[in-house]
């Protein structure tokens, strides 16, 4: 069974090139309809492998398509507010107790939550709301959605590239590579915050 899944994702991504994985990885960022994106960039590693698939070019469709959901997403909440997902919402699993939570994460971690979430499965694809919520600094939104997307698209395409035809491997190793994502994410959170106390006290001293 899980041959046939693997050689039917590989098949479609193969078929839609480059375009099937900038429109996927699209749909996967955003929040109508989230789903693994273990599912495309796996298959699109093991394409670049089997040289069917360019690993640059797979990386920078897989990359630019997370950013275009992820700006969809924001967009959404910038311009049209919480009135829209409080409405709309429960019809993409979105409740407003979620979305309560999802703006307490942002509101506590500030800009650094759009980087870090990206490699969180199950949040990624949420967390460019309540940035959209609190008309975040364009700028710095592209910058860390790309770096935190970048990477786990990195991960996802090695991944792929690596086992070639071993798929089995692909569903074992998938839950280490999870949990060394969340570590990665925990390592550069409590940087980011370091950093920024150490920025603190020196303007304090410096007054």
């Amino acid at each position: 069974m899980l041959s046939q899944i693997v050689e039917f994702l590989v098949s479609t991504v193969e078929s839609w090139g480059y375009f099937g994985v900038f429109f996927l990885m699209f749909v996967e960022s955003s929040f109508f309809i989230p789903f693994p994106s273990e599912v495309v960039m796996i298959p699109a590693g093991y394409l670049a492998f089997s040289g069917k698939m360019s690993l640059l070019w797979a990386f920078v469709a897989g990359t630019a398509g997370s950013l275009a959901g992820a700006l969809c997403n924001y967009y959404i909440c910038y311009f049209f507010g919480r009135p829209l997902v409080a409405k709309y919402g429960k019809y993409v699993r979105i409740t407003p107790e979620k979305m309560a939570k999802f703006e307490a994460f942002f509101n506590k971690y500030g800009d650094i939550s759009t980087f870090n979430c990206r490699l969180i499965p199950g949040i990624r694809q949420y967390i460019s709301l309540p940035a959209g919520l609190a008309k975040m600094n364009m700028f710095k939104f592209c910058l860390y959605t790309s770096l935190g997307a970048g990477l786990w698209v990195a991960v996802l395409l090695a991944v792929g590239y690596l086992i070639g035809d071993n798929q089995e491997l692909i569903k074992e190793e998938m839950p280490l590579i999870t949990v060394a994502a969340l570590g990665f994410v925990v390592l550069v959170t409590l940087v980011y915050f370091f950093v920024k106390r150490k920025q603190k006290r020196g303007e304090g001293e410096s007054v």
